[in-house]
C-alpha cells in the first residue's frame, strides 16, 4: 500500500468507526443497568434524520446537532418508559422503535423536502479541510470528541457513585431495592443517556460527514454496535476498540474495491459483517452479561 493509500484507510477507519463508537458507548451504559438496547438503529435514524430537519430549517450544524442528541434522548427515554413502568418485552420494544424510526424518518422526507429517499443538501459541521486526512476540522473534532466519550463513560461509571449504582441495578436490582433506591429510575436515566450517544453517532453519519439524511443510512450499524458491546465486555474502552475493529473492516472493503478487482464487489459490501461475526463466535461463551440484563424488575 502506497502512503496516500494508508492515509485514506486511517481517515475512512475514523469516519466509519464513529458512529458505531458511539452507539456502542450507548448499548454499554443501557445493557450495564440491565436494559438491552435493540433499539440503538432507530436512535440513531432519529438523531440523524432529526439533525438535518434542525439544521435546514435553522442553517446552523450546532443547533443540528443539539436537536439531534436531544431526539434521540426522548426516544431512548421512550424505550425506558416501556420497559420500566410498562415492562414490555425489551426486544420486542427494541424492534418497534428501529421501525417506527424508518418509516417516520422517510414519511418525514415527504413532508419536508416533498422527495423520497435522501434530503436536500444542508450546512455540515466544516471548517478549514484537513489536507493529510481530506476531512474538515469538524469532522475530526466531533470525532474526536465521540472517542472521549469512552473515557467519559468510564469514569461515570466505575468512578461515580452513580455508576456503581446502574452496575448493581443490571447485576441485582433486588438488592439495590432493598438499600432504599429505586433500580427503576436508574435504569431509566441509563437507557435515556444511551439514546443521547446513540444519537450523536447519527449526528456524526448524516450532518458531521455526509450533510445529508438518505433512508436508512444508519445501514445496520446500531446492530454491529450490539456486537461491539459483547465482544468489547461490556466496558467502554472495549466497546469502543471493537467498534474501530469493524469500522477499520468497513473502511478496508472500500478501499479495496478501488485496488482489488478479482472480488466481487457483494463480498467486499458484506466484510465488516462477515468480521463482526467472526468476533462473536471467539467470544462466545467466554464472557458474561451482567446477570440481570434483560431481566425485567
Amino acid at each position: 500500500m502506497t502512503l496516500s493509500v494508508i492515509l485514506t484507510l486511517l481517515a475512512s477507519t475514523l469516519t466509519s468507526a464513529i458512529p458505531i463508537v458511539c452507539a456502542a458507548l450507548g448499548g454499554v451504559i443501557s445493557e450495564r443497568s440491565g436494559i438491552i438496547n435493540i433499539g440503538l438503529e432507530g436512535m440513531m435514524t432519529a438523531g440523524a434524520f432529526t439533525a438535518v430537519i434542525a439544521d435546514y430549517y435553522t442553517g446552523s450544524p450546532f443547533v443540528g446537532l443539539i436537536a439531534g442528541i436531544v431526539a434521540a434522548a426522548v426516544v431512548g427515554y421512550v424505550l425506558g418508559i416501556a420497559a420500566t413502568k410498562f415492562k414490555v418485552d425489551q426486544i420486542v420494544a427494541g424492534i418497534g422503535i428501529n421501525v417506527l424510526a424508518y418509516a417516520g424518518a422517510a414519511y418525514g422526507l415527504l413532508l419536508v423536502f416533498d422527495q423520497p429517499g435522501a434530503s436536500k443538501q444542508v450546512a455540515g459541521i466544516g471548517g478549514p479541510n484537513v489536507p493529510v486526512f481530506n476531512l474538515s476540522a469538524g469532522t475530526i473534532a466531533l470525532g474526536v470528541f465521540s472517542l472521549l466519550c469512552a473515557a467519559g463513560l468510564t469514569w461515570l461509571i466505575y468512578r461515580t457513585p452513580w455508576g456503581l449504582r446502574v452496575q448493581a441495578c443490571g447485576e441485582n436490582p433486588h438488592a439495590v431495592k432493598s438499600a432504599g433506591l429505586d433500580p427503576l429510575k436508574y435504569r431509566l436515566v441509563a437507557v435515556t443517556i444511551s439514546g443521547a450517544l446513540a444519537g450523536l453517532g447519527g449526528v456524526f453519519l448524516s450532518i458531521g460527514y455526509l450533510n445529508f439524511y438518505s433512508d436508512q443510512m444508519t445501514a445496520g450499524r446500531g446492530f454491529i454496535a450490539l456486537a461491539a458491546v459483547i465482544f468489547g465486555r461490556w466496558n467502554p474502552y472495549g466497546a469502543a476498540g471493537a467498534a474501530l475493529f469493524f469500522g477499520f473492516f468497513e473502511a478496508l472493503q472500500s478501499v479495496l474495491q478501488g485496488q482489488v478487482s478479482w472480488l466481487p464487489a457483494d463480498a467486499m459490501t458484506a466484510l465488516p459483517y462477515i468480521a463482526a461475526l467472526v468476533a462473536l463466535a471467539g467470544v462466545t461463551g467466554k464472557v458474561r452479561a451482567p446477570a440481570a440484563d434483560g431481566v425485567p424488575y
